[in-house]
């Protein structure tokens, strides 16, 4: 069994028919973005399914943790491309990833969706055509255990192949994740030319995201040992006391 399993997307080949979208009944993809295929909740993939790929008629849906034999049924096949000696380089690959607590009623994390939604259609062609691969995905935390998982420190969080496009955490109060959880919360702002935005310019994330990929970023490091914020922690306890139908008087 893999431990993580999601589709990737090649949309060098993508011919954004929709089915992928319209047939998985786990809600894998993001049903706004059709009829491109964006996985917004890799999660809900169940581990080994190939439903998607299967339909995909351009063969341009593959799996992260595939350890099976499994191949795109309706894939052309490729021009050779080995050298003299009959080997390849190495497949680069480019994982987008955006992590959030709310996208029903929180503006930051709408907002910036949006944002990053618009960037990624721009850059997505211009980063395959030199040869990455590029997948992008959308998480939410909804759990305190998810965003342990995730080594979540502030709402949104964009990673490329990991790493935190900001440089530092900055934060204010969000009245939106406020009334949700009924605590106090703050989520992130991001800081751009002595400015500061709690939607972040698309400017600022096309810059980031490259500087990330092709340039010497500096990288916020998350190598120290991981502990849930005190923030989001209580974020996710009054979120379980909302939830709760006794209103909190048995939580």
């Amino acid at each position: 069994m893999a431990k993580t399993w999601y589709p990737m997307i090649d949309y060098t080949i993508c011919t954004e028919c929709g089915l992928c979208v319209a047939k998985c009944p786990h809600e894998v993809y993001d049903k706004a973005k059709a009829p491109s295929p964006v996985v917004r909740r890799p999660e809900s993939c169940v581990d080994h399914c190939h439903g998607c790929g299967n339909r995909c008629p351009a063969g341009a849906i593959t799996y992260v943790g595939e350890d099976t034999e499994w191949t795109p049924p309706n894939r052309a096949p490729q021009e050779e491309e080995d050298g003299a000696c009959g080997c390849k380089d190495m497949e680069k690959m480019i994982v987008i990833d955006y992590l959030y607590l709310d996208l029903e009623t929180c503006e930051r994390c709408i907002g910036t969706d949006q944002v990053l939604d618009e960037v990624m259609m721009t850059l997505t062609p211009a980063i395959s055509m030199v040869g990455y691969k590029v997948v992008y995905n959308k998480t939410e935390m909804k759990t305190a255990a998810i965003a342990e998982q995730y080594k979540f420190l502030s709402s949104p969080t964009i990673r490329v192949n990991g790493r935190d496009i900001c440089q530092s955490v900055s934060e204010n109060n969000c009245g939106c994740c406020s009334e949700i959880s009924q605590t106090d919360v703050d989520c992130r702002v991001f800081e751009y030319d002595e400015k500061t935005y709690e939607i972040p310019p698309k400017e600022m994330l096309a810059k980031d995201i490259l500087n990330m990929i092709f340039g010497s970023a500096d990288v916020f490091c998350s190598c120290q040992e991981y502990v849930l914020p005190e923030n989001l922690k209580e974020f996710f306890d009054g979120k379980n006391r909302s939830d709760c139908s006794c209103k909190g008087d048995c939580c």
